[in-house]
């Protein structure tokens, strides 16, 4: 395991370049052209002491929030499902992902915000996203502004980030740290259905988000007994959750519960390496559906699951492929706008989804790179500073300066999906 780590981390530190750090700091709105994409920010992260970060990887003694709003070029400078990191500061609104506020605020201000941004929205929804392992604050921020943008939805993006230390290294740490933040997001989840301004509540959570976001939601139905019924979907992507305990805390959830959709790929080697690291129990992200006791289990609780395990991925590790097709992200936006569940029989969500990634792929030669969950992939230009100390820990005989490899675009591993550009 600790040789294949190894070799993961030399991958991400020959695929990637450096970027700037510090892209927090606001800039000018300097190009009409470009789209905006305005946030509220929850988190139980410590404020950093450099402004450009806004929030470290440490954990603070009470929840902080934030007014975030990120200007996203036009599309004549990027591509769906990727995030235009600035190559040098400060960023350039026409061709760089950049941000125009960001303002940490008191929870009354927060509050007041959301209120006035859900009166705004024409079906009075919100979009919860709740990022995984391994992301930086700036990371969360980006990579949730992309998905807002490309996937269309209507609904008020609300981020919530939790403590991670941005190394493929603090895995125990940033587990811990899910644990630490339960609290804070069963309070969220309880603040917005007490609200009665807001009519549907969608969560979006991805690899080690979707922990704290079914333990968050268990707490919440223990606690009132039962889930509201404005809490309309549930998605996990890629769940890195043990499948004795997901079964357990599907069981704490009660009747009626949300729709869940689950993505899984049974080729997903990151997360057998997670399965290897918690005593050999399958994640439930790469469980075969149409096996028993799988299939009559996920029938029996009303889960719709999208199979991705045939969909071919440019991922060595197969850990991204719910990621990988701007088409997806579309397709769940309409979904959400048009205010049904995923499992509409006349979307055909799991056929589209095949289509449209395999497709995208035949066109571009390569998988296209949108991380639904991961605000990061290990293998692209944007995380190369993270990983050579690590590289040089676990490799003592390894020296030299990176070069890039040619093809390589996408997270290879779980315990690194999170932390590459999404």
């Amino acid at each position: 395991m600790t040789r294949l780590l190894g070799a993961v981390l030399i991958v991400a530190l020959f695929g990637c370049a450096g970027r700037p750090k510090g892209v927090l700091v606001p800039v000018a709105d300097t190009s009409p052209n470009s789209s905006r994409v305005e946030m509220i920010v929850a988190t139980t992260r410590s404020r950093s002491v450099n402004p450009g970060e806004m929030f470290s990887g440490e954990r603070a003694l009470t929840p902080s929030f934030a007014e975030i709003t990120v200007s996203i070029p036009p599309a004549d400078h990027r591509k769906i499902g990727e995030v235009e990191w600035p190559r040098r500061l400060p960023p350039n609104p026409a061709t760089d992902f950049a941000v125009l506020k960001a303002d940490q605020v008191t929870k009354p201000a927060a509050e007041a915000w959301l209120g006035d941004a859900v009166a705004k929205n024409k079906d009075r929804s919100v979009l919860v996203f709740i990022h995984g392992f391994n992301n930086r604050f700036e990371d969360a921020v980006y990579r949730f502004a992309q998905i807002v943008h490309d996937s269309g939805a209507p609904s008020v993006p609300v981020l919530v980030t939790w403590p991670s230390r941005g190394s493929v290294l603090a895995y125990g740490y940033d587990r811990e740290s899910t644990n630490y933040t339960r609290n804070a997001l069963e309070n969220l989840f309880q603040y917005l259905a007490r609200d009665r301004n807001v009519k549907e509540v969608s969560i979006l959570a991805h690899s080690m988000g979707n922990w704290l976001a079914l333990e968050s939601l268990r707490q919440m139905a223990i606690r009132n007994g039962r889930l509201p019924p404005k809490f309309k979907n549930v998605m996990l992507a890629d769940a890195d959750v043990d499948v004795d305990v997901f079964r357990s805390q599907i069981a704490d959830l009660g009747e009626p519960r949300p729709q869940f959709t689950l993505f899984v790929s049974r080729d997903d080697r990151a997360l057998a390496l997670s399965r290897r690291v918690w005593g050999n129990v399958a994640r439930i992200g790469a469980i075969d559906p149409e096996q028993e006791p799988y299939k009559t289990e996920l029938a029996a609780n009303k889960i719709s699951v999208v199979d991705l395990t045939e969909i071919k991925s440019g991922d060595s590790l197969r850990h991204s492929k719910f990621a990988q097709s701007p088409q997806i992200v579309q397709l769940i936006g309409s979904r959400l706008s048009d205010g049904q569940t995923l499992t509409d029989n006349r979307v055909g969500l799991g056929d589209q989804i095949v289509a449209a990634t395999t497709r995208v792929a035949a066109v571009a030669g390569t998988t296209a790179g949108l991380a639904l969950a991961a605000p990061a992939a290990v293998v692209d230009q944007n995380t190369r500073e993270n990983y050579a100390s690590h590289v040089e820990t676990l490799n003592p005989g390894f020296r030299g300066s990176p070069t890039k490899i040619s093809g390589s675009g996408n997270c290879p591993a779980h315990s690194v999906n999170d932390r590459c550009n999404q």
